[in-house]
């Protein structure tokens, strides 16, 4: 994917706003009435509108369709129990991407960021509701007989300089991040699931290579034995071969509680924790695509969620701050009211209008509060870049590292070692080989393809971080939206 530079221009222009108007430093705004921040207005597209453009791959769904996957508990069973029969159909086993459809379904941070979504969208609604009229009844002159006045009035209030579109906006702005809130949250989820899966995966390898080995060192001691009763070989063969066959047990029971525990992980991060462990179906990666990791982080800061969620967040906090700038221009309300004289016997229309002056209250503070979290956010957009940078760079060592090792081991260290192994036999069958160098050779073998089996974990789980875009914790706390309908109050309340 060829960079877009628009965003990485929008990131250095947002740095250079701040450095131009201020915003490392504090601005007190409450002793200036005329304050107004250095900014443009929210219509300006160039400061407002924050670029957001999702990966080609990846249609975000609306925060109607996200609150659909707000699903009763129970669903998670139906939906396990329809996948794993379908498994147990085939003897191949369960593979990751039956994994991935349970934890779309089950993972309940999912239900919460949809939820979160669903809140954000039903709040967008809200603040740009208009206010109720009001119906009365007045009667004056009750004690004055013939002379009382009787008038049914309505009156409303008539909000001025688009305080209700300005808080749509806000909100808008709102719904927005939680949209890429909940983009990036399944990515988690689907990084986390590979991740386990993988691990999962190589400890299931690994049982599966030490049980094979132990077949060997078993068939060792017996040899070993018998040539001893045959005076053919010393007691120490005999005990060396039962100290390499009881450490292989030991690594047989250490492989089997990690391979207990990847399940646990694994069905955790499903959302399906009662399931039990099963055969896994699926190859460890041998292959290695990444190389050029500029351009892997150039396409991090055009594709990641995360970072458009913080500069959604940008886009908020700007909206915010325009909303703040006119909530000091009154609203206006009227009343109209309509009645008769009883001392004319004439009908009478009674109007009136009135607004608040704004004398002590210009909402000097809320601008500067609104303006301070306009550079925090801006400020968030730069730091998460960075961290990105760093998160990659860390990822970028592992999967090189576990790359180099693949490698070696695929063309040199495996097979070097199984001809070591088969030449050794040969050996120690033709006498030319003592029984403990064979056990050397075997337990060389042994070990190198454990070792394997872990750099292939290593490269897969490095792999999945990448192709997650660097985004895990699948099963972390969601983060507080903290929405409500303030700004409706604000609006009505004039202070």
């Amino acid at each position: 994917m060829s960079p877009q530079r628009s965003l990485k221009t929008f990131s250095h222009a947002a740095l250079l706003l701040m450095a131009v108007s201020g915003c490392a430093g504090s601005r007190n705004a409450v002793a200036d009435k005329s304050y107004t921040p250095p900014l443009q207005p929210v219509t300006d597209q160039a400061a407002a509108q924050v670029p957001i453009k999702s990966e080609p791959s990846v249609q975000l769904a609306s925060a109607d369709a996200m609150s659909a996957d707000v699903r009763p508990a129970d669903d998670s069973a139906t939906n396990a129990s329809s996948i794993l029969q379908t498994s147990a159909q085939g003897t191949v086993g369960l593979t990751l991407d039956q994994f991935e459809q349970l934890a779309m379904s089950n993972n309940p941070t999912l239900s919460q960021q949809a939820a979160s979504a669903q809140e954000a969208n039903a709040l967008r609604s809200q603040v740009g509701r208009k206010a109720n009229p009001t119906v009365g009844y007045n009667a004056t002159q009750l004690a004055d007989k013939n002379t009382d006045q009787h008038t049914v009035f309505i009156e409303q209030q008539f909000v001025t300089a688009n305080k209700l579109q300005l808080n749509e906006q806000v909100m808008r702005q709102a719904v927005e991040v939680q949209r890429w809130n909940y983009q990036s949250q399944t990515y988690r989820v689907m990084t986390d699931v590979r991740m386990r899966f993988y691990e999962a995966l190589a400890a299931q390898k690994r049982l599966e290579i030490i049980e094979e080995f132990r077949g060997v060192a078993s068939q060792g001691v017996d040899l070993a034995q018998k040539r001893n009763e045959a005076l053919e070989a010393a007691k120490t063969d005999v005990l060396q071969a039962r100290i390499q066959l009881n450490e292989v047990d030991v690594q047989l029971q250490q492989a089997q509680f990690a391979y207990n525990a990847a399940w646990k992980e694994l069905a955790s991060v499903v959302g399906v924790p009662y399931l039990q462990p099963s055969k896994l179906a699926g190859e460890l990666p041998t292959e290695a695509s990444l190389t050029n990791w500029d351009q892997t982080f150039e396409n991090l800061l055009q594709t990641s969620p995360e970072l458009h969620a913080a500069r959604a967040k940008v886009a908020k906090a700007r909206a915010n701050l325009s909303r703040q700038e006119v909530q000091a221009i009154p609203n206006i309300t009227g009343q109209l009211g309509a009645g008769i004289d009883r001392g004319t016997e004439n009908g009478l229309i009674n109007l009136q209008v009135s607004a608040p002056i704004p004398v002590f209250n210009q909402n000097q503070g809320n601008i500067s509060a609104a303006y301070a979290a306009y550079c925090k956010a801006t400020h968030e957009v730069r730091r998460l870049e960075m961290d990105i940078q760093a998160r990659l760079a860390q990822v970028a060592k592992e999967y090189d590292s576990a790359r180099v090792a693949v490698e070696k081991y695929n063309k040199q260290i495996l097979p070097q070692a199984q001809e070591t192994l088969d030449l050794a036999e040969q050996a120690y069958n033709a006498g030319e080989f003592a029984f403990l160098q064979v056990l050397v050779v075997r337990q060389t073998f042994y070990e190198a393809n454990l070792r394997y089996i872990e750099s292939l974990s290593n490269l897969a789980t490095a792999q999945a971080q990448v192709n997650g875009l660097l985004l895990t914790g699948g099963l972390d706390a969601v983060e507080d939206a903290g929405l409500d309908d303030g700004l409706r109050g604000q609006t009505f309340g004039q202070e």
